[in-house]
């Protein structure tokens, strides 16, 4: 894509300094980046990685932009909410505003045991901007597994952690946190809240930890679990050693998440009023012929990422991807929103 501005001086602020200079921004720019959850952290992270000049970034959630995700998610507007733009589509389009010489690839998708492979294959680095553990957990499985660097960061309240993981070198999430806390026992960002301030901090953190691994500063690394409450101004770095022999990932290699059975076909989505219906096998969709084949059943939006219509006779909203996959929006009913897939897309 031609540009009418000279792209030499774009980083000039980052090369000139010292720990980075050119050698470090060529490399940043020969990086990819998968970045899972474009949410409160992920747009955070996704912005700053951006604007740092990495090469290719993936972004990874199945969420749709709502109203109050505005007070903290950086990167969406009120016209995302209007448009029930899928969040890793919307940060697509804004970040392709801020920085049209990198690539960007936009994944509607959540990721499971199913998918993990395809969807994180050659990337150089995996960035949590997740909010629960399970997913946490499978990214671990699937680092350790495949020797593979990721950081991990979690935000609620005006509490944040972040811990950077090299398989092998350093411990990992299970040797910290060898269990998920039960459902229902901790804290979430719909029960306790969750400010800006804590999330852009420990979005700045993990993006600070990239760039230092990308560039070969691995001696500057964060080397254990840093704590931080933006609110009683208090900050505590625990150590966590090396690998546990004893842990049931890194330790003992059972990766129970990654080899657990992928996810039902159709996953309910918290707080959406909406069904994810997943093919057992992704298949190429057509959209411009699927829109011309529902043209006249109701009413049909296409563009090159989705395809979003909505059934004139039960008001319910299908937003079909080229995978094949399908949110159906306006139902829980898992049979209800399948049935509605086979009618309108096939079986």
């Amino acid at each position: 894509m031609p540009h009418d501005f000279d792209q030499s001086r774009r980083y000039i602020r980052q090369t000139i300094f010292a720990p980075i200079g050119k050698s470090g921004q060529d490399q940043i720019g020969a990086a990819k980046i998968a970045v899972v959850g474009c949410g409160a952290l992920g747009s955070a992270i996704a912005d700053q990685l951006a604007r740092a000049g990495v090469g290719s970034l993936r972004l990874i959630d199945r969420d749709f932009v709502e109203i109050h995700n505005l007070q903290r998610q950086s990167l969406y507007t009120e016209a995302d909410v209007r448009n029930r733009m899928p969040k890793a589509l919307a940060a697509y389009e804004r970040l392709s505003l801020v920085n049209s010489t990198i690539e960007i690839e936009p994944v509607v998708d959540d990721l499971n045991s199913g998918n993990i492979a395809r969807l994180l294959d050659g990337a150089d680095l995996i960035i949590d901007g997740t909010d629960n553990f399970e997913t946490r957990y499978l990214i671990n499985d699937f680092a350790v597994a495949n020797n593979r660097p990721w950081i991990y960061g979690g935000v609620i309240g005006s509490y944040g952690m972040t811990m950077t993981i090299r398989p092998g070198i350093t411990a990992c999430i299970r040797c910290v946190f060898p269990e998920a806390p039960p459902p229902g026992v901790a804290p979430t960002c719909d029960t306790a809240g969750v400010i800006g301030p804590i999330v852009q901090l420990v979005a700045s953190y993990e993006v600070s930890e990239a760039l230092k691994y990308l560039v070969g500063a691995i001696d500057k690394l964060n080397t254990g679990l840093l704590a931080i409450d933006v609110w009683q101004l208090t900050s505590d770095r625990v150590p966590t050693g090396g690998p546990n022999p004893t842990c049931p990932c890194c330790g003992l290699r059972e990766f129970t998440y990654l080899n657990a059975p992928a996810d039902d076909r159709e996953t309910v989505l918290c707080g959406q009023d909406s069904v994810q219906v997943r093919l057992a096998n992704p298949v190429e969709i057509d959209l411009g012929q699927l829109a011309k084949r529902l043209s006249g059943a109701g009413e049909v939006v296409q563009s090159k990422f989705l395809l979003r219509f909505t059934d004139a006779a039960t008001d319910r909203e299908l937003t079909v991807f080229p995978d094949g996959r399908a949110i159906v929006r306006g139902t829980t009913d898992g049979d209800e929103a399948k049935r509605l897939y086979a009618t309108y897309v096939g079986n």
